[in-house]
């Protein structure tokens, strides 16, 4: 008996659709409502949930001629990635998610009751949290997951940070507090695992100049200071760089 070709379908970093490690090509109709099927998983989604999401401002009739039109442009290996009832849709059994690993992931790195040493953390595993969820995507309900993906993927990559520092793979903390700062680049705490990744490779400087960049940042974006806490953790760096910054 022939198997069903491998179904994937990659939410990070942009929307692609691939079967049989072949791209498929999806109407932009098709596509956001394989978007929306694939952040509900492996969960059935109602007809009536499906098109009041895709099409919002469209009365329920119109949304559902739209829905019905777009699982209709889904042909041929598409149309592999959905099982189709009257009345709900779902993902396929062999499709594969992005997001679901890279989600596993960074739960795995923050349950406290896993071990550092199971995770079998490298600088590999930045790339993994690295991508934003369907960039450029303006639907509420992708916001929504956009939003919570960059929550938990930011405390991912900080308590990544941290344990690298740990197992002194300092090269793969510097990059993954790197990765987080790019995300949010005024949150202070992946400020903070960015500056305690240079003070762990012994470089001071570094650390100090990240500091004040940011610290000028701050002020002048939101004319705010750092914490307390930050500028305590560079004062006595300070003191051994004379030659002044913005520490006030």
């Amino acid at each position: 008996m022939k198997s069903r070709p491998s179904v994937h379908i990659a939410l990070l970093g942009g929307f692609d659709l691939v079967v049989g490690n072949v791209p498929v090509t999806v109407p932009v109709g098709s596509k956001r409502l394989l978007a929306l099927i694939a952040l509900n998983y492996r969960a059935s989604v109602p007809r009536a949930l499906i098109a009041g999401s895709l099409w919002p401002e469209a009365s329920e009739q119109r949304a559902y001629t739209n829905l019905r039109a777009a699982l209709s442009r889904l042909r041929g290996l598409g149309r592999k990635a959905l099982d189709v009832s009257p009345s709900e849709v779902r993902l396929a059994r062999e499709v594969t998610v992005d997001l679901y690993h890279a989600r596993s992931l960074a739960q795995r790195i923050l349950d406290p009751r896993v071990p550092a040493e199971d995770l079998g953390l490298n600088a590999a595993t930045v790339d993994q949290l690295s991508a934003d969820l369907l960039p450029g995507w303006y639907d509420e309900w992708a916001l929504l997951e956009a939003e919570h993906w960059r929550q938990l993927r930011l405390h991912a990559l900080e308590k990544l940070a941290g344990e690298l520092i740990e197992a002194e793979q300092f090269a793969g903390a510097v990059t993954a507090a790197h990765t987080a700062v790019q995300a949010d680049p005024l949150r202070e705490s992946s400020q903070v695992s960015l500056i305690r990744a240079h003070l762990a490779e012994g470089n001071l400087a570094e650390a100090l100049d990240h500091f004040e960049r940011y610290a000028q940042r701050l002020r002048n974006e939101l004319g705010l200071r750092p914490t307390p806490r930050l500028r305590q953790l560079v004062a006595e760096l300070r003191q051994s760089h004379p030659g002044g910054g913005y520490l006030q």
